[in-house]
């Protein structure tokens, strides 16, 4: 069990034997996608979240993140020679101002996935990375761990013993110091969040599961004809004909 200590309105969180075990294991996973990223040439991937952060437990996923929109093909290429298997491949829209995505899970029960927008993301996109934590290949290596903001809203700060928690709302400005973001990040991920607790479920405007990566070309040609705000979103960059 995690002892726990209250100060005010933060809390301590020291880790346990186990609990130090599940982050190295996850972060030992995400280490030999990112490695093996790099050396197909996929130079801004990172990985984010709990894992980059350091608070995880058995379920938490393993999630990697490809910064380049037009590292697709390449990714899914170096996945495939380095031995992965993809199980699954979804098209992935949170709301029609967002960038589409592409997800790529790499295991049945869909916790090791790497992400790949379809086409740039724009800076406060970037920063919702930043807003939850994100470390590059050479920080795990270093078991190196950042500070971010978990789901519930509550900013996670590491230390040696396990982590602080410290709560986003109604410290807005401090977090956004912090994180080193703009404050509009701050109140646009804690709308979003807020209105995911409210509603109980992630409310994501398209999510087209594909049964292999070869039909990811032939599935946005469809959604470019069939949803004018998916189709808004990306045809700028040429992708729909």
């Amino acid at each position: 069990m995690n002892t726990q200590s209250f100060t005010g309105f933060s809390r301590e969180v020291r880790y346990d034997r186990r609990r130090w075990s599940i982050l190295m294991e996850k972060r030992r996973r995400a280490l030999k996608v990112l490695t093996d990223l790099q050396k197909c040439g996929v130079l801004h991937a990172f990985a984010h979240g709990s894992i980059a952060r350091g608070d995880v437990d058995e379920d938490s996923d393993v999630d990697i993140v490809v910064f380049d929109s037009k590292s697709n093909s390449i990714v899914a290429y170096c996945l495939e020679k380095n031995g992965y298997s993809i199980y699954s491949v979804s098209i992935v829209q949170a709301t029609p101002r967002h960038t589409p995505k592409i997800y790529v899970y790499l295991d049945a029960l869909e916790e090791l996935c790497v992400s790949i927008p379809l086409v740039q993301l724009s800076p406060m996109e970037v920063e919702y990375y930043r807003f939850s934590g994100m470390v590059g290949l050479e920080d795990i290596v270093a078991n190196a761990r950042v500070m971010g903001v978990d789901k519930r809203l509550m900013l996670i700060a590491p230390t040696e013993f396990g982590h602080t928690e410290f709560p986003v709302i109604g410290n807005e400005g401090y977090i956004a110091r912090v994180l080193g973001i703009s404050l509009a990040s701050v109140m646009d991920r804690v709308e979003a969040l807020s209105r995911r607790v409210e509603e109980g479920h992630t409310g994501l405007f398209i999510k087209i599961e594909l049964p292999e990566f070869e039909q990811l070309e032939s599935a946005i040609d469809k959604l470019c004809v069939e949803n004018s705000l998916f189709r808004r979103r990306v045809e700028e960059y040429g992708l729909c004909t």
